[in-house]
């Protein structure tokens, strides 16, 4: 008697009525996938550069002679008059102010620039005419010197010799004549300026005594007095370089500083006397 496959294998299990039966279940893929931090990056990266390069290619396509834009029809429309702003001539211009300041209107530049001008004009005229008066008064003085050599100065004023033999009066009344004349300067003329020093050597040169120029040095060339024996035409010597002519009296002759002229004024300040002798 054969044997079946049944009788061979082993022996199937029974069913039991009383288990319940086992339901076999499968779980569902998600059809999304979560995004993830990588490709969150990936795509900002992708846009920001694709973003790059659209803003890239505006500006030239925009210059581009093949593109909408042509900039040399540009300047040909300009230089052809074809783009012109005409405003009409009742329009005004709106005042602008802000923080207690008022800009200004172009009425007001235009005032500005007028009155600038004008200005201008007028220094440019005063120097002209200054120039023209000063050539005058040179020519002017040179045939006037040329004529009577020696009788004018440059501020037309004659000056007389000394009067008298060297004395100590005649010194200080030769002195007097250039007092409110002569202005005070480097010079040691009456043509021209005295320094302080300038004019003591000049005064006492006309009597016969050559001294030098400098204050110190002309105090050195004299001898020094007290103040009791002071008398009129001695040498006044101050410590901060100045010097003047004792007129007696309390009073003196000197020429003092720039923008004046020689002054017949009372003593001031610390000195002392110096005599000087003839030649």
């Amino acid at each position: 008697m054969p044997l079946s496959s049944k009788s061979l294998g082993s022996p199937e299990p029974k069913h039991n009525p009383n288990t319940p039966a086992v339901r076999e279940t499968s779980h569902a893929k998600p059809r999304f996938r979560r995004p993830t931090k990588r490709g969150i990056a990936s795509t900002v990266v992708m846009t920001a550069a694709a973003a790059l390069v659209a803003t890239m290619a505006l500006p030239a396509y925009a210059f581009s002679t093949h593109g909408a834009f042509d900039p040399s029809a540009s300047t040909k429309s300009i230089e052809a008059g074809q783009q012109t702003l005409s405003v009409d001539a009742s329009a005004a211009d709106a005042a602008v102010s802000r923080d207690n300041y008022k800009a200004p209107t172009k009425d007001d530049l235009a005032a500005a620039a007028k009155a600038a001008a004008e200005v201008a004009a007028a220094a440019q005229a005063a120097a002209v005419a200054q120039a023209a008066a000063l050539k005058v008064a040179t020519v002017s003085n040179t045939t006037s010197t040329a004529s009577v050599a020696g009788a004018t100065s440059a501020s037309t004023a004659a000056f007389n010799p000394p009067s008298g033999p060297y004395s100590g009066q005649a010194v200080v009344d030769y002195a007097m004549q250039f007092v409110g004349v002569v202005p005070y300067g480097a010079g040691a003329s009456p043509d021209t300026s005295f320094g302080c020093d300038g004019l003591t050597q000049y005064v006492f040169k006309q009597f016969g005594i050559n001294i030098p120029r400098t204050v110190s040095a002309q105090a050195a060339a004299g001898t020094r007095i007290s103040a009791a024996d002071a008398q009129p035409g001695d040498l006044m010597i101050y410590s901060i370089g100045h010097v003047g002519i004792y007129a007696g009296n309390g009073k003196m002759i000197d020429s003092p500083d720039w923008g004046r002229y020689v002054e017949f004024r009372p003593q001031w300040g610390s000195f002392y006397y110096v005599r000087l002798g003839i030649k």
